[in-house]
C-alpha cells in the first residue's frame, strides 16, 4: 500500500512517498529554496552573447537568466541557422519562464516557449508542434489526439498532450484548452501593465506536485497534518480508492511515520545494505562519485555470485538513493570488480529497471574501462543536501583541516622569516596542539629556533574547532612577558 505523507504545517514544506513502508521519493521545500522552475517573467534583454548564442535576461533577481537562441519563438517560427542577433535585441522585453534553478554561481536557465500545464494537455502559446506522450503505447490512440491537435491548433500553438488524456474525450480537452488560453491572454495583459521586468506567475509546485502523484497512486492514503490540507486535497482527489486522511497527534507526522530517520540517512555519505556491504557517496559540485564497498564480505573468499548478488543490490538502492537525495549531473558508480562481462551487463540493466520509477529523465551509459557504470540525471533543482546543510565554518566544505603538525610547521616558516630583526621577543596565540607539535618534546624545537630568529618565543593558549595560530606581538622581552601574565 501506497502512503503519501504531507508535512504542511510550518514554513518548511515537506512530503514522503512511502510504499509498503520503504521511501520511494521525499520532497522538501524550504521559502528560501523554493523551486522557480515553471514560473513566468517579464524580462529585459541585458546582454546577447553572439559567442554562445545565447542572451542574459533580467528577470528582477540578483542573477541574470541565461537563454539559448533555440528556446526563442522567433527562432522556433523561422528555424534558420542564424545567429541569436538575428533573433533577440539587447534591451527587448519578452516573456520568459525559468526551465532549471539557479545553482552555485549559475542564474536561472529560461525558455521562451513558454508552457501552460493543464490536467489533459501542455499549452505551448509559441510551440508550434503537436506532442502526444510516449507513455501512451496504443500507436493508434496517439495518432488520433496528433490529429486533433492539428486541427484545433492555430500557426503558432503547440500542445503535448499527456498520459491521462486518453481516458478523457476531445470535448474535454477543448474546454480545458479554451481555459488555458484565457490564461495566457491575462498574462499578456498583466505583462503589459508592467513597468518593471518580474515575477509574472508563480507555480505552486508543492501543492501542483502532491496532487500529481496522488493521481498517480491506485490505493492508499494521503495523509495530512493540516485541515485545510484535508479539504482542498480531498476536493482534488480523483481516485475513490485514495483516503485523505487527517494526523491529529502532537507528534510531528514525519516522526511518526519514521521519515526523518530517512532524512537523517539521506544526508549521511555512507548507506548499509542488508547483507552488510555498504554505499559512499561523495557529492562535489560537478558530479556525484557512490562507491560499493563489501563491508563484512571483503576478503578472498569472495565469491563472484556473491560480488554479483552484492551488486545487484546495491543498484537497488542506489536508484532509490538518487530520487530520495534528487542527485543530478554525472553520477559515476564504482561498483565490486565484476570479473565477467555478463555480470557487468545484468548489474546495469538492474540499474536500469530501477531507474524506470523515476520521473526525472535519466541515462545509463555503461561501464567503463576501469570498471565504472556512468549515469546521467536531469538536473531542475538542488539535491537534497544542498537544500537542507551548509558548508562547514571550520573546514570550509572540505570534510578535513589542516593537522597540527602541518599547521606548525607553517608557523616554523613564518617566525624564520623574522630572523635579523631588532625585537627581543615574540607572542604567538595559538591552540594547545600546534603549540605542542612546535615545541616539541622538552621544548628542545622552540629553544633551537630561538637561538636562530634571536627572539625568545611566548605563548597564549586557546580554544578553537581547528588548529591555528597567530603572531599577536613582537617587542620588548618585558613587554611580552607582561601580556603573558
Amino acid at each position: 500500500m501506497e502512503q503519501l505523507i504531507v508535512n504542511s504545517l510550518g514554513r518548511e514544506k515537506r512530503y514522503a512517498l512511502l510504499n509498503k513502508g520503504v521511501l520511494e521519493k521525499l520532497v522538501i521545500e524550504q521559502p528560501a529554496m523554493q523551486s522557480m522552475v515553471g514560473n513566468i517573467y517579464f524580462g529585459t534583454v541585458e546582454k546577447v552573447l553572439p559567442g554562445m548564442n545565447a542572451a542574459f535576461i533580467d528577470i528582477g533577481l540578483e542573477k541574470n537568466g541565461f537563454l539559448h537562441r533555440d528556446k526563442l519563438p522567433s527562432f522556433l517560427a523561422k528555424k534558420e541557422d542564424k545567429n541569436i542577433s538575428s533573433y533577440v535585441h539587447q534591451g527587448e522585453k519578452l516573456l520568459v519562464q525559468v526551465e532549471k534553478d539557479p545553482t552555485g554561481n549559475k542564474g536561472p536557465r529560461l525558455t521562451g516557449i513558454i508552457e501552460l500545464n493543464g490536467e489533459f494537455l501542455v499549452y505551448m502559446p509559441k510551440g508550434r508542434q503537436v506532442a502526444v506522450s510516449k507513455k501512451i503505447e496504443n500507436s493508434e490512440v496517439r495518432e488520433q489526439w496528433r490529429q486533433f491537435g492539428n486541427q484545433v491548433k492555430n500557426e503558432e500553438e503547440g500542445f503535448l498532450f499527456r498520459t491521462n488524456c486518453v481516458e478523457r474525450t476531445e470535448d474535454e480537452a477543448s474546454r480545458e484548452l479554451l481555459r488555458l488560453r484565457e490564461k495566457y491572454e491575462q498574462l499578456l495583459t498583466f505583462a503589459k501593465g508592467m513597468k518593471r521586468t518580474g515575477l509574472l506567475y508563480e507555480k505552486n509546485s508543492f501543492l501542483a506536485e502532491v496532487t500529481a502523484i496522488m493521481k498517480q497512486m491506485k490505493t492508499g492514503a494521503v495523509v495530512v497534518d493540516q485541515l485545510e490540507w484535508k479539504k482542498e486535497l480531498s476536493l482534488l482527489n480523483p481516485n475513490p480508492e485514495i483516503e485523505v486522511v487527517y494526523h491529529q497527534a502532537k507528534e510531528n507526522i514525519f516522526s511518526t511515520y519514521r521519515v526523518e530517520h530517512e532524512i537523517e540517512r539521506a544526508l549521511n555519505s555512507v548507506v548499509p545494505l542488508e547483507n552488510g556491504a555498504y554505499l559512499i557517496f561523495d557529492e562535489a559540485e560537478a558530479l556525484t562519485i557512490i562507491d560499493v564497498n563489501t563491508g563484512k564480505f571483503s576478503g578472498k573468499q569472495l565469491l563472484q555470485d556473491t560480488v554479483l548478488k552484492t551488486n545487484e543490490l546495491a543498484a537497488e538502492e542506489i536508484a532509490r538513493q538518487i530520487r530520495i537525495r534528487d542527485l543530478a549531473g554525472i553520477i559515476l558508480i564504482d561498483f565490486i570488480d565484476m570479473v565477467d562481462s555478463k555480470a557487468r551487463e545484468q548489474v546495469k540493466r538492474k540499474m536500469e529497471n530501477a531507474l524506470k520509477k523515476d520521473e526525472r529523465r535519466t541515462r545509463v551509459v555503461g561501464f567503463t574501462p576501469l570498471g565504472i557504470l556512468q549515469l546521467t540525471r536531469m538536473k531542475t533543482k538542488v539535491s537534497i543536501s544542498e537544500s537542507l546543510m551548509t558548508s562547514c565554518n571550520t573546514c570550509e566544505g572540505l570534510g578535513k583541516v589542516l593537522s597540527p603538525a602541518t599547521v606548525a610547521y607553517q608557523m616554523e616558516r613564518e617566525l624564520l622569516e623574522q630572523r635579523g630583526r631588532d625585537e627581543e621577543a615574540i607572542l604567538i596565540e595559538a591552540t594547545a596542539v600546534v603549540r605542542d607539535a612546535f615545541a616539541g618534546e622538552s621544548n628542545m624545537h622552540q629553544k633551537t629556533l630561538e637561538e636562530i630568529i634571536g627572539m625568545k618565543i611566548f605563548f597564549t593558549i586557546e580554544e578553537a574547532p581547528k588548529p591555528y595560530y597567530l603572531i599577536r606581538q613582537l617587542g620588548g622581552l618585558r613587554d611580552i612577558e607582561q601580556e603573558t601574565n
